[in-house]
């Protein structure tokens, strides 16, 4: 129902607008075209626009399709491995995610230190991040507390990798938040670039792959994140050789 070329189209409300149905599709289904407005704050002509570019003449139809979505999804639960990787790959080949990935590095490059950020599964790749760039000579330190207290000769001068699916989480920003008034400067990994964290990076790296969630938790494939980050290192090996 929602392909990565549709959802790389979405502008800020129409992303707002399709994380709020991710979440809260059984509820979504059964609620009028007002309620839903109302819950997203978003206009009845942007969710109009939504169900337009979804190939939706209208709500209902929208809402019929987004049932059998529902219903099709409890029974496949979830996609391959194969069509995830597919799912991004495809869009790396066509967008500009090469000469984004550039740009990170030379970035990164002139930092004179690293810190990578992130929670949950981001903050477990965060972690691998910080190994990873330390291993082709890039010192860097993975930190999930905000409250961690770093040397200002360390903060001068650094460059603040964030990690984070949904670009919303709460904790990520507040992080990211005090590191961007210290002086660092913020480069993100996000599913998609309108997000709270994409906003606030001097550079966003936006992989857009369908979000999945298994009951509450969401179980979208890193495999992107991994691919940017060890893409990123690579660039900057070659820019010191």
């Amino acid at each position: 129902m929602f392909t990565h070329d549709i959802i790389a189209s979405f502008n800020e409300l129409e992303t707002s607008l399709y994380n709020y149905i991710c979440q809260h599709g059984d509820k979504v289904a059964y609620m009028r075209i007002r309620e839903l407005a109302d819950e997203t704050h978003v206009s009845t002509a942007t969710i109009l626009r939504f169900c337009r570019k979804i190939n939706c003449e209208g709500f209902s139809e929208f809402k019929v399709k987004l049932k059998m979505y529902l219903e099709e999804d409890k029974k496949t639960v979830l996609k391959s491995s194969q069509h995830s990787i597919m799912e991004f790959f495809e869009r790396a080949l066509k967008g500009d995610m090469e000469e984004k990935i550039r740009q990170a590095a030379s970035l990164v490059n002139k930092a004179d230190s690293i810190i990578f950020i992130g929670i949950g599964s981001s903050g477990i790749l965060a972690e691998y991040g910080a190994r990873y760039f330390s291993s082709i000579g890039k010192f860097s330190l993975y930190i999930k507390d905000p409250l961690f207290p770093i040397h200002s000769s360390f903060r001068d001068n650094s460059a603040t990798i964030a990690l984070s699916v949904s670009g919303e989480n709460n904790f990520t920003v507040t992080h990211l938040n005090q590191l961007k008034q210290e002086g660092s400067k913020i480069i993100s990994i996000t599913n998609n670039k309108h997000s709270t964290i994409a906003k606030i990076s001097e550079l966003n790296i936006p992989y857009y792959v369908t979000e999945e969630f298994f009951d509450s938790a969401n179980i979208t494939t890193q495999i992107p994140v991994l691919y940017i980050l060890e893409s990123m290192a690579r660039e900057i090996y070659k820019l010191n050789n």
